[in-house]
């Protein structure tokens, strides 16, 4: 490998030009003048910083502060909505009609307790259930249902059933009826009172009310559910939230109090979950029912969502605002994305950990109302009774910015999470940060250029020294430059004259040593530890794996160069080991180290080969060749004895001070072992060599040797193959 060194010293006779002379200019001391203009850059740098940190942290806390008050309105709200409701169930209750229709729709009630279904009556009831309301409320929950324990058993419950719940299959209907025309005192007070409880459920959105007697009979329903009738302590709904605030409400025995339960599946609404609020009505001081209003879901979407327009709601194009149990972590209210994408909401949250049937389920139903579970950092803390703001993964696992709070409605857990995704929110940020960094850009430009044409009459001297320096470097000789235009710079200019020509002479010093490096070089290592070494390595060690290594010495030598004199030996010796070179580099052999006792070689291991055993074994056959061949030049007898093995092997250097490239492993000491275990003259190979060869090759069993890793067969080349032709 050639290395590029300095350029040749000057021929001789070659003119060397003189120092030039010195132009009056502009001093050296106007170069501060630089300073000046980088210290006006780092200003306007520092001061874009800091109004960047500044900046970016007030519109960072107006995001926040906007999604607060967000939260905030949207909690007042909801307290509204419910205080309004409790309002309006307390108002009702206290009411003459109320408390009027209480009496007489429980009288009427017992009434038909005495009036039984006949046969046929009894067949259609109970096909109503198994044909009708069974399937659709197994259908809408997704789970087997047994319609028999729905019938009525009750006389009573069974009258109206009969006469206002099987005969519609949509409530929406049954809801406009007044009289079933059966001429039963229930239905004539039905008839009084029904426009009042129809307009007080349509008015106010409820999705039912009910009115429950003493003895727990649901006396009354809007809707003539298949509730309508039941009895809340032994029927079976006894043990749903209705059942549990109408508990509540009865054994406080106080009126005007209202008991507000939490949404629970409410299998009359087809398990569609259901939250209520009941409130007792006396008559005379004396406790006769409750009224009961199923709480509007609607109503409660339309706070949230802001009549669906979340934009116009403060919340911009991805927040929203929801309700989540702090119990269960479920949504009790809509989700933005349900609405706006349903498909996109479907990928979102079973990419977020949403069961996909749980999704899908949100998905046909149109709700989220206990059925999204909500695990957020926001929720988490909110539950905890804490009011604050978060950076941190939404519901559907986009990073969002959150502000939450408990929600203050008796008797219900709930918070409230005002949610918007970060990238919108921290929008304003990045147009800031844009904008500031585009102006910081132009300002640091316009200082930049004044920079440079000041600069550029300055440090124009120096410039010259500069490309003086640089034809240099590229190796041109006897550069020469002008002064410069200052008594400072023409100092410099001179002796950077005096320099160049100092450089001419050793360079040509350098570049004779540095050849002489580089052959010393090569002649101890291989090229590419070389390369490594010449790069500042020292500690190189390189593992190969299917090297042949061959350890050989010469035979009769010794008794051939007594009596000789120490250069003559020498040098017939040296002539012996070129040709083993020149041998080694036409069959591919890499020769890793020369001693007048021996020759390393190996094969493989710079240079990977499939047969490298077979090209060692030629080589130790044409050494073989070789030394009889001078044996018959200079009248000696003269053999090798090489042992060979393939294996694993490293190479690299060794020493710090004194380097020196070496082999070694176990294929090393093998092959050595193998060499120096016999006295008689061969090439002797272990039996990963032998199995590596051609059937062209003759070998003989030679016995065993013994090694660190146990015992090695070693076969010999048959003589006849090592004679030379």
């Amino acid at each position: 490998m050639s290395h590029a060194g300095p350029p040749p010293p000057p021929a001789e006779g070659s003119i060397v030009l003189p120092s030039p002379s010195v132009k009056p200019g502009l001093s050296i001391r106007s170069i501060l003048l630089i300073m000046l203009l980088l210290v006006s850059v780092a200003s306007s740098v520092v001061v874009g910083l800091i109004g960047y940190v500044n900046g970016r942290d007030s519109l960072q806390d107006a995001a926040f502060d906007r999604l607060t008050e967000v939260r905030d309105s949207k909690a007042r709200e909801v307290v509204s909505l419910f205080t309004n409701i409790e309002n309006a169930l307390l108002l009702s209750a206290r009411g003459e009609t109320v408390a009027q229709a209480m009496q007489q729709f429980s009288a009427a009630f017992q009434q038909l307790e005495s009036v039984p279904l006949t046969a046929d009556e009894r067949a259609q009831l109970e096909a109503y259930f198994t044909d009708t309301f069974g399937p659709q409320l197994e259908e809408a929950t997704g789970q087997p249902v047994d319609a028999s324990t729905f019938v009525p058993t009750d006389p009573a419950q069974s009258y109206l059933a009969l006469k206002y719940t099987a005969p519609f299959t949509d409530p929406a209907e049954a809801i406009t009826v007044d009289d079933a025309g059966d001429g039963s005192a229930w239905s004539a007070t039905h008839a009084q009172y029904h426009d009042f409880f129809r307009r007080m459920t349509q008015l106010l959105s409820f999705e039912d009310v009910l009115l429950i007697d003493s003895g727990g009979n649901i006396v009354y329903s809007a809707y003539k559910g298949v509730d309508l009738g039941s009895n809340l302590d032994s029927g079976p709904l006894q043990r749903t939230n209705l059942a549990d605030a109408y508990s509540q409400a009865m054994t406080g025995n106080l009126a005007d109090t209202v008991v507000l339960t939490d949404f629970a599946p409410y299998p009359p609404s087809l398990g569609i979950p259901a939250a209520w609020a009941v409130t007792p009505v006396a008559v005379d001081g004396v406790i006769v029912g409750a009224l009961a209003v199923e709480m509007p879901i609607d109503q409660i979407d339309f706070v949230m969502s802001g009549g669906g327009d979340w934009e116009g709601s403060g919340l911009g194009e991805t927040g929203e605002t929801y309700i989540v149990g702090a119990n269960d972590s479920l949504m009790r209210s809509i989700s933005r994305d349900l609405v706006e994408d349903p498909e996109r909401y479907l990928e979102q949250a079973v990419a977020a950990g949403t069961p996909p049937n749980v999704a899908k389920r949100a998905v046909e139903t149109g709700s989220t109302l206990l059925l999204q579970p909500v695990r957020t950092d926001a929720v988490t803390s909110a539950a905890a009774g804490t009011t604050g703001t978060t950076l941190n993964v939404g519901y559907l696992g986009g990073e969002t910015i959150a502000a939450y709070a408990p929600l203050d409605i008796p008797g219900l857990d709930w918070v409230i999470v005002a949610e918007l995704d970060s990238a919108e929110a921290f929008g304003p940020v990045d147009d800031f940060t844009r904008n500031l960094v585009l102006s910081s850009a132009v300002i640091v430009l316009v200082v930049s250029l004044l920079s440079l044409v000041i600069a550029g009459v300055i440090v124009r001297p120096l410039r010259r020294l500069r490309d003086a320096a640089r034809r240099i470097a590229a190796g041109e000789e006897g550069v020469q430059v002008d002064a410069g235009t200052s008594d400072e710079l023409a100092d410099v200019g001179a002796a950077f004259n005096d320099m160049s020509r100092s450089l001419q002479v050793k360079a040509a010093l350098l570049e004779q040593q540095q050849e002489e490096n580089e052959r010393l070089l090569h002649s101890l290592m291989p090229e590419p530890l070389a390369k490594r070494y010449r790069e500042g390595a020292r500690t190189i060690a390189l593992d190969h794996q299917e090297v042949t290594v061959m350890f050989a010495d010469i035979v009769g030598f010794e008794a051939f160069s007594r009596g000789k004199s120490s250069e003559v030996a020498l040098e017939q010796l040296n002539e012996i080991l070129r040709s083993f070179d020149e041998a080694a580099e036409r069959l591919g052999i890499e020769r890793v180290r020369t001693t007048r006792a021996g020759y390393l070689a190996s094969c493989g291991l710079i240079v990977p080969r499939v047969d490298n055993a077979r090209r060692m074994v030629d080589f130790a056959i044409e050494l073989q060749r070789i030394l009889e061949r001078f044996g018959g030049k200079h009248g000696a007898s003269l053999s090798v004895r090489a042992g060979l093995d393939t294996g694993t092997v490293t190479s690299g250097l060794i020493g710090q001070t004194q380097i020196s490239y070496d082999l070694w492993g176990d294929a090393v000491n093998l092959a050595f072992q193998v060499q120096g275990t016999h006295s008689d003259s061969g090439i002797f190979l272990t039996q990963a060599v032998v199995d590596r060869m051609p059937d062209t090759v003759h070998v003989r069993d030679w016995g065993i040797v013994n090694t660190a890793t146990g015992p090695q067969r070693v076969w010999r080349i048959d003589p006849d193959d090592t004679h030379a032709n």
